[in-house]
């Protein structure tokens, strides 16, 4: 699959935002900030992950598609995927 600029660009972000949480972790910040941290971190996570899946679904069912494949395959994977996820 092809992972475009957003995608990585995404993922960066959360990486800089780990750097953040450790950095606050080794200065002893509150919990309460790290944990609020740590919430907005696994949020874009999530947020990328079902970004990556729907972007593979919609590839997959297109090429289905036009092979005049059945996609049905492709969605129950996709919902697996995610389901997993959690």
């Amino acid at each position: 699959m092809y992972y475009d600029d957003q995608i990585k660009n995404r993922v960066k972000r959360i990486e800089g935002q780990l750097r953040g949480i450790l950095k606050m972790m080794e200065e002893k910040k509150d919990c309460k900030d790290v944990v609020t941290q740590l919430s907005a971190a696994r949020t874009a996570i999530d947020r990328t992950l079902g970004l990556v899946v729907s972007s593979n679904l919609v590839e997959c069912v297109r090429e289905a598609t036009e092979k005049g494949q059945d996609a049905d395959e492709f969605v129950k994977e996709a919902v697996n995927l995610l389901v997993k996820s959690r």
